[in-house]
């Protein structure tokens, strides 16, 4: 399993090595020969044509980050919808990266906290939003886990369902905890799939 990072070769940064040692700085054109399934392949956006190279890449098989120096929302939802697991700064600490890697190798989607829920709620909402809710994956949760989990599929924060909720951080960390194993969701857009999806969908992806 190999990483590679590929920009426009102004942008080989020491934090990037301090992840991985054994990165490769690449261009767009040897990405494309060298990179296989499995390998973790992190694109500059400031590079040309990089929306089909990570389509191209995610749909062979790598596991796709989107790199920017002034990220934006409709820049990730053009990374995510190109394939991307994850989106961040170019100038994310090495532990982030190394971070980044865990959870989108276990196929998790990866995006700062602010922009995530912003990601999620917009999805909830163009799936149809609660006039779209499966009634029997909620009736797996109690009605405090319900309400946690209708707060975040919408696009609220930890902090804004705890103050919606008049409960703790830590309590709403905990109902989403218990949310995620029992619908076996990795994160919050998985959750926003799996309370949108119908039967015959889920029943298609399995």
């Amino acid at each position: 399993m190999a990483h590679f990072f590929v920009s426009q070769g102004r942008d080989d940064l020491p934090r990037w090595r301090e992840a991985f040692s054994d990165a490769r700085m690449c261009s767009a054109q040897q990405a494309r020969a060298q990179a296989a399934y499995g390998d973790h392949v992190w694109v500059m956006s400031n590079i040309e044509g990089w929306t089909t190279l990570a389509t191209t890449l995610s749909s062979r098989g790598a596991i796709l980050v989107v790199l920017s120096y002034t990220p934006t929302s409709q820049e990730a939802f053009q990374a995510l919808n190109a394939g991307a697991r994850g989106y961040a700064h170019a100038l994310s600490p090495a532990m982030l990266l190394q971070q980044i890697v865990v959870v989108t190798e276990n196929q998790g989607i990866w995006l700062w906290p602010e922009l995530l829920t912003q990601v999620v709620g917009s999805t909830f909402k163009a799936l149809g939003g609660e006039n779209a809710l499966r009634e029997d994956v909620l009736a797996l949760l109690t009605g405090r886990e319900k309400a946690v989990a209708l707060a975040v599929a919408s696009g609220k924060s930890n902090k804004e369902v705890a103050r919606i909720l008049d409960i703790t951080d830590r309590t709403v960390k905990a109902h989403l905890g218990a949310v995620f194993r029992k619908l076996k969701v990795r994160d919050r857009m998985q959750l926003v799939l799996m309370l949108s999806q119908s039967e015959s969908s889920l029943m298609d992806a399995d």
